[in-house]
């Protein structure tokens, strides 16, 4: 009697001719089996789900100037592209600390690293925010070299279950760190009509914040929970229902960024933690190390700029960048998750 090995699962099913659920892209989520499809993904100007594209590479290693021997720091690591760059230019003889705050993609990224050979001996990976930096230079020291990617990563947007797209159905979530603090649902129902309004006028300069606050703070106070990604972005586009019909649209997508983007800023308090970041980088760099940061946004670059100005003023930094560092037009129609990118970079004095 011939012995039969247990049965492969069947892929699911899908409709149509290509996957468009996430779950379903089992080509995309399986890089290390599929390495041509993914390819061919990238050369059309998209990320491939479960994937993250690091942007700037080129530039920020220009800005940093890594030699062997350094120990380096990526405050904000997601799939590990910049630290793989990092690495690369270490080596032999450095060390790289690699922290982030996402418990779901931190050891998928140990293992992603550690299968290219970059193990514990050379790279150091722990569970952090950023805004922590000074706990982990009483560890480990100081650092010749930091990078700062202040970007969600793709594999956050793209995956529903995280709650940061609007554009499939999924719990209304937002947290990076998904087992600490509130989510976006939970934060609305606490939030008064002004205090939201605040939120998206603050957060991302939402033109149509009073309406869209009003709205949503009349659908909770009736009872509607609010409590899917959909279900958000439908209130937001009843809110916009004023709007000519030949702009709503493209108005009510814009609108759903900006609003999903205040919402992720308030629920991780990332502007908070920014500034936490940038009071104590100047503390853990050594003399002549240098930053490199990456901004998606003018929240962002704002304090990026005011805080490298404010400690070269004081003499903590010897050179800060006289203006910010654009992507490529290349690289923008390569991966348009990169237009909104800018750079800056500073250097510590000696």
């Amino acid at each position: 009697m011939n012995e039969q090995g247990p049965k492969q699962p069947r892929r699911v099913r899908y409709k149509g001719t290509h996957p468009k659920a996430y779950g379903e892209k089992y080509k995309e989520l399986k890089p290390e089996q599929y390495a041509e499809e993914v390819e061919k993904i990238k050369q059309q100007g998209r990320t491939p789900a479960g994937m993250h594209r690091s942007i700037c590479v080129e530039e920020i290693m220009d800005v940093l100037q890594i030699v062997p021997g350094q120990q380096g720091l990526d405050a904000t690591l997601g799939y590990g592209g910049h630290s793989q760059e990092m690495l690369k230019r270490l080596l032999p003889g450095g060390h790289l600390y690699a922290i982030d705050v996402d418990p779901i993609e931190l050891p998928r990224t140990r293992e992603r690293l550690a299968a290219l050979g970059y193990g514990p001996e050379v790279l150091t990976l722990q569970k952090m925010n950023f805004s922590e930096i000074d706990q982990l230079a009483a560890q480990a020291g100081t650092f010749d070299c930091v990078v700062a990617d202040l970007g969600v990563s793709s594999m956050q947007i793209d995956n529903p279950e995280r709650g940061f797209t609007f554009k499939a159905e999924g719990p209304l979530d937002l947290r990076l760190n998904p087992k600490s603090g509130k989510s976006a649902a939970d934060l609305l129902k606490t939030l008064s009509q002004a205090r939201l309004q605040e939120i998206l006028l603050e957060n991302s300069d939402e033109p149509y914040h009073e309406p869209i606050a009003k709205t949503i703070r009349t659908a909770i106070d009736k009872g509607h929970k609010l409590a899917t990604t959909t279900a958000l972005a439908d209130t937001i586009k009843e809110a916009l229902a004023f709007l000519p019909g030949n702009q709503q649209k493209e108005e009510v997508k814009k609108a759903c960024q900006r609003c999903f983007q205040a919402l992720r800023i308030e629920v991780n308090n990332e502007f908070g933690v920014l500034e936490k970041f940038l009071e104590k980088l100047p503390l853990v760099l050594s003399p002549g190390g240098r930053v490199a940061i990456l901004t998606f946004h003018s929240g962002e670059d704002r304090r990026v700029k005011k805080s490298f100005q404010h400690y070269l003023h004081l003499g903590m930094y010897k050179e800060i960048a006289p203006s910010p560092i654009r992507p490529s037009a290349e690289e923008c129609n390569q991966n348009p998750r990169a237009r909104s990118a800018k750079l800056r970079w500073a250097i510590k004095a000696d």
